[in-house]
């Protein structure tokens, strides 16, 4: 299986470790990432060390129940430490955190050292864990009829109370996480809530230390979640994908602790940390992909909404050109009719005139005017420049050198710029926006403008017939021929 012989005995075992662990902690690193506590786990899991040490200097032993109470102890001590400087104190949550998990570090390593000769702690596993000894230690299970490895029975009694915990209790931890002042309303008491969830984090934290180490600890009570929230903005459905994504990396994690070290001459890698990068992945994945919150989606949606706006900024420009050239009798400004011209790749006549400012931002980009031609001529918004009408002189060029509007085209545009002069005259007259800031406030409206929306500042405007500028506003069911 993936270029190795797999094992059940083994590495089912190992693989079972992993998932109990990814599991339980992604269940509720969901919830400590909605109420900005992720951090909590790491702290969790270095103030930990005292309580080892307390357990052993106390008990005289390193049986696994002692060392389990005292770090238990120690995490939910850590838990409530933070929340009780943060809330009392006033000091940042991060802040408290990392001065309680910090301070409570270095106590254990003075007890550490006390009883150096005493104490066996391997840095190794604190931080990667032995979950490749899963199998090592086994435990009967009488009911059973089998040896079940002792790190996958009380990760999976954490595993069973965890999803108790939140199944239960969902609706009020989504309340609480979101509403504390709401939940306390609704009759039941936020700050429980939140301690038992604190509790359970060091709990798990605890039961998972051995086994797997720091650093997986810390990696699936965060990047589960993490990648869960880029992929839907529902909780229920946060919760479950978290679930899958941490059960999936664990899985993939031990397959390429294995695979992936022989590919360049080593027999194999720390499962812990590949577990954790195999997490690593899935977010960056989803960091990536996410349909509506992954960075590549949302750079191409953004591009794509830049050119259909500079694609309705060249069909409003058209149209207000062929506005410009019916107003024989204006007596506005000239526009540069040259320059206007290079944006369309053509020559106009320098008697058209035209005030539109658009021109002038369509000008910062030719190549992209020139494709946005091209893109509402296949679309069937305006017709390209007639070719035989060029000659030498561009003095006697006629209009028709311009890329023409199609009925379709024009109607497009007259709806847009129908919402760019009722903007106006709805910014000033019920804004008192000054004059030299219209344009650019009705221009980045417009756009989002929609048939009802018009009505409304239609309605509000007292039904103008004209733009703050004197310019004539297009009713909505004006012929466009």
């Amino acid at each position: 299986m993936m270029g190795f012989d797999w094992n059940w005995q083994l590495d089912g075992w190992i693989v079972a470790a992993g998932i109990l662990c990814a599991v339980a902690s992604s269940l509720l690193g969901c919830f400590l990432l909605l109420r900005r506590m992720s951090l909590l786990g790491d702290a969790i899991s270095h103030a930990v060390l005292p309580g080892l040490a307390a357990a052993f200097l106390i008990s005289g032993s390193r049986s696994s129940i002692w060392m389990f109470v005292g770090a238990v102890i120690v995490g939910v001590l850590t838990a409530l430490l933070s929340d009780f400087i943060h809330n009392r104190g006033q000091v940042d949550e991060g802040a408290s955190m990392g001065v309680v998990f910090t301070t409570l570090f270095a106590s254990g390593l003075l007890m550490i050292v006390v009883a150096a000769d005493r104490v066996d702690l391997d840095p190794g596993c604190v931080l990667y864990g032995a979950i490749e000894q899963t199998p090592l230690d086994k435990w009967d299970v009488p009911w059973l009829n089998v040896a079940v490895p002792r790190v996958v029975v009380v990760l999976s009694i954490v595993t069973i109370i965890n999803v108790l915990f939140v199944g239960l209790f969902f609706k009020e931890l989504k309340i609480s996480t979101f509403d504390a002042a709401l939940a306390t309303a609704s009759g039941f008491s936020a700050s429980l809530i939140h301690y038992a969830l604190m509790t359970l984090v060091a709990i798990t934290a605890v039961a998972s230390f051995e086994s797997v180490g720091n650093i997986l600890v810390v990696a699936m009570l965060i990047v589960p979640p993490a990648t869960a929230y880029l992929l839907t903005n529902r909780l229920g459905m946060m919760v479950i994908l978290s679930c899958i994504i941490a059960a999936a990396s664990a899985w993939a994690g031990h397959v390429m602790a294995i695979v992936i070290p022989s590919w360049f001459g080593f027999r194999s890698t720390t499962t812990a940390g590949m577990m954790s990068v195999a997490a690593g992945a899935a977010f960056l994945l989803a960091f990536l992909f996410a349909p509506q919150q992954g960075f590549l989606p949302r750079w191409a949606r953004q591009q794509w909404l830049r050119w259909t706006i500079l694609a309705d900024d060249v069909l409003t420009l058209l149209y207000r050109i062929e506005e410009s050239s019916r107003d024989t009798s204006s007596d506005k400004e000239p526009a540069h009719s040259g320059e206007i011209a290079k944006a369309f790749a053509v020559t106009l006549a320098p008697s058209k005139q035209t005030i539109d400012w658009v021109a002038e931002t369509l000008l910062t980009n030719r190549f992209a005017v020139k494709l946005a031609i091209r893109y509402l001529t296949w679309r069937g918004r305006v017709e390209p420049a007639d070719a035989s009408d060029s000659v030498s002189d561009a003095s006697q060029l006629p209009a028709a050198s311009l890329p023409k509007l199609t009925r379709l085209g024009r109607r497009e545009a007259k709806t847009i710029v129908r919402s760019h002069r009722l903007w106006e005259q709805y910014l000033v007259t019920k804004v008192d926006v000054a004059e030299e800031r219209l344009h650019a406030k009705a221009d980045r409206l417009e756009h989002f403008t929609d048939r009802e929306m018009q009505d409304q500042l239609d309605e509000q405007t007292d039904s103008p017939s004209t733009d703050p500028h004197g310019r004539p506003i297009p009713h909505p069911d004006q012929g466009t021929q």
